[in-house]
């Protein structure tokens, strides 16, 4: 039996039902069903409820904790899930965490600090997991070098850069990176919308430097006056960081200022972002339910919210009958 003729399933552990639904419809099939079970202890269990011995097997489950469940637990099922899916005979299973817990921690930056995103790593190789597909991680030379196993990273450009030509609405377009350690991912988004639309985009980036909490740094390079800034980030948490580079895009003439990211955490303090006023809006994507729960709750104008679903569809399309992965991203992997 050739890769392309196994039978394909794809899993949605709670948490990510919604995306899950959402990548089943692209593919045309149904979530296959499974059994998530906790116990009064803490404990849990969860199994498929269907056979998937000799099958292609995709689990989708993003590991940002929330109320409901912590980092650790999501990814403890996840891990679990992948382990049973194995120990029932599939052929290969695939870890779909569009947001992948622990991708911060990937160096020691004191002494004796722990390497947690290659100690993730090995978890997931440990329970005979076949490959990892994540989406804007952190530091993507980081996840490459952790992982054994084959690492599928997806990126938002491509969903992103129609987006940017209609905020800008005719703006000069300037994309702006919050910190150091975010230029490289700004300049693949400039570089990306040249390319796709066949106008030049401006660049700056703003230093920041973080210890013990305390955030700073006053150096602005690059050109704002009179353009739409595009401030670009993996992930969004408290908001601070992109609020910061706002505010310093308005002073320097900015006329509009939009904030793009990959994942919504949005944690304690991010309702500043929306009540500042440096913000026109807030683009995010549906990788972590979180962004859906908080423009539910604060019904929030600035907040949109466009789907990654399309994306991961196609990679689970083209990774299940043996197709490009570089095409689908333009040669970028």
């Amino acid at each position: 039996m050739t890769k392309g003729d196994r039978p394909l399933h794809l899993f949605a552990l709670a948490g990510s039902e919604v995306l899950g639904s959402a990548v089943a419809r692209c593919l045309g099939i149904e979530l296959s069903p499974c059994e998530e079970r906790a116990f009064e202890d803490g404990e849990h269990k969860s199994r498929p409820m269907v056979s998937i011995r000799g099958a292609d097997v995709h689990v989708l489950l993003s590991l940002a904790g929330g109320s409901d469940a912590s980092a650790n637990d999501r990814l403890c099922r996840l891990l679990f899930f992948i382990a049973a899916c194995r120990e029932n005979g599939a052929a290969c299973v695939t870890a779909i965490a569009p947001y992948l817990a622990y991708s911060r921690k990937d160096r020691q930056t004191k002494a004796r600090d722990p390497v947690t995103t290659r100690y993730v790593a090995q978890l997931f190789e440990a329970v005979g997991t076949s490959r990892i597909v994540t989406l804007d991680v952190h530091n993507l030379s980081a996840f490459q070098n952790a992982f054994r196993c084959e690492s599928i990273h997806l990126d938002t450009r491509g969903i992103f850069v129609p987006l940017i030509s209609e905020l800008a609405g005719g703006l000069p377009v300037s994309i702006v990176s919050p910190d150091g350690g975010g230029i490289k991912r700004a300049q693949l988004l400039k570089e990306t919308f040249e390319a796709e639309t066949g106008e030049a985009a401006g660049f700056a980036f703003c230093e920041k430097r973080r210890s013990r909490g305390i955030v700073t740094g006053e150096l602005f390079a690059g050109d704002v006056d009179g353009a739409a800034a595009v401030i670009v980030d993996d992930m969004i948490s408290s908001g601070g960081t992109v609020l910061r580079a706002a505010r310093a895009c308005r002073q320097r003439g900015a006329n509009a200022v939009f904030a793009f990211a990959a994942h919504c955490l949005f944690g304690s303090g991010a309702q500043a972002l929306f009540e500042d006023g440096s913000l026109d809006q807030v683009v995010v994507t549906d990788s972590v339910e979180a962004a859906i729960r908080y423009k539910a709750d604060h019904g929030l104008d600035r907040l949109r919210i466009v789907s990654a679903a399309p994306l991961i569809a196609e990679a689970v399309k083209r990774l299940h009958a043996g197709g490009s992965i570089s095409e689908l991203l333009k040669g970028e992997t």
